[in-house]
């Protein structure tokens, strides 16, 4: 049985052209960039780490000396904010982010919390979205971080964070965003948007994993949070990456060519198919597409569990993911969903589905047919019904 992978915003399939691009990386010229001043396979390391770098830099109208090649977005987000912490003054001592950002900063800000900052974590309101006006009053002297994502892991949200980058600037204060979910799919021009921190991860977009990289604007005080070398423009020590660097510079030069009209279109195919074919089902997030991340579907399937949906999706031959306890380390339900007030129920029943540009229109077509036939034989021995 063919598997229909729908769970793209965990990870995606490694284009073949970036695994092409990465291969003599490893079994031609395997020297590392710090070798350089040592043998020509060093430079020639080094020229693949640089143009990586500016492919990059290119695609967010930034210079390539404020790309830093990290692991992935969870070690960019944690370089982002406590290494902005060990750069303050003694009395930036608050931090501001949402209540639904991704647990990379959520559990950094927690346990700069723990530590003796403070730390306010803006509501977001029933499609995920905060109050620009709450950030704005949020803001006070000892501010010295604010840290909202781009695109919501979950329920796809698309914060404006032009208007958010603004309020910062505005207010003197230093502006993170994660855009993992968003790069490079959604245009992001950093000489418009006055971002002075942006996190990416390679693997979301059809690049390798272990590969991810943080944008600090020039002048944007910084310090390393581990040592061991110089590396990185001496803010990531460690050798670098020069295959996962080369196949995320493949992965951006192809999505900056990639149509992401045929994903906004399964996406919407797939929303109009499980809401008006199946009775109580609800899209949790925005209806506006252009607010919400290509490829996301969240929705919930009232008086059943999210988890029993997802086993038998599998025995199908479907890969999607619930935000339901047993899929996760907690007894909790899904704290964005929670976030956004809604019940335990609706977020235990939630399912999201995650699009890229493998997927096609016969398996959208037939991930609905399925659904239809999983949810009738669910809610027949459903105690809830």
């Amino acid at each position: 049985m063919k598997t229909i992978y729908m769970d793209n915003a965990a990870s995606t399939k490694t284009d073949p052209a970036v695994v092409d691009e990465m291969l003599r990386y490893y079994d031609e010229n395997y020297a590392v960039a710090s070798s350089q001043f040592s043998h020509s396979p060093g430079i020639a390391a080094r020229e693949a780490l640089d143009s990586a770098r500016s492919e990059i830099a290119d695609a967010l109208n930034v210079m390539p000396e404020e790309i830093i090649f990290t692991s992935g977005g969870t070690e960019a987000n944690n370089i982002a904010i406590k290494g902005a912490i060990l750069s303050a003054e003694k009395n930036k001592n608050h931090i501001i982010c949402s209540a639904i950002e991704h647990n990379s900063v959520l559990h950094s800000c927690q346990h700069l919390e723990q530590n003796g900052f403070k730390v306010t974590y803006l509501k977001v309101d029933e499609k995920g979205f905060i109050d620009p006006d709450q950030l704005f009053d949020s803001i006070n002297d000892n501010t010295l971080i604010v840290s909202i994502q781009h695109g919501n892991q979950e329920v796809g949200t698309i914060q404006d964070i032009k208007r958010i980058s603004k309020i910062c600037r505005e207010k003197g204060v230093l502006f993170h965003t994660d855009a993992v979910l968003t790069f490079p799919s959604y245009s992001i021009d950093l000489k418009d948007i006055e971002a002075d921190m942006l996190s990416m991860s390679a693997h979301k977009f059809h690049g390798p994993k272990g590969i991810g990289a943080l944008f600090i604007r020039k002048g944007t005080p910084v310090k390393k949070i581990f040592h061991g070398g110089y590396n990185e423009f001496d803010i990531r020590p460690g050798t670098e990456n020069i295959p996962g660097a080369v196949g995320f510079a493949k992965a951006v030069e192809i999505a900056e060519k990639y149509d992401y009209d045929k994903i906004r279109d399964l996406q919407k195919n797939l929303i109009q198919g499980l809401t008006s074919e199946i009775e109580g089902v609800e899209l949790n997030g925005p209806e506006d597409l252009d607010r919400r991340v290509p490829g996301n579907v969240n929705v919930s399937f009232d008086k059943i569990e999210g988890e029993s949906v997802v086993l038998h999706y599998d025995m199908r031959g479907i890969a999607v993911i619930t935000g339901s306890a047993c899929f996760s380390r907690s007894l909790e339900p899904s704290y964005v969903m929670m976030a956004m007030g809604f019940s335990h129920e609706r977020a235990h029943g939630s399912i999201r589905y995650t699009l890229s540009k493998f997927n096609t229109q016969e398996e959208i077509d037939k991930v609905i047919e399925v659904s239809k036939e999983i949810v009738d034989s669910l809610r027949k021995i459903s105690p809830m019904t």
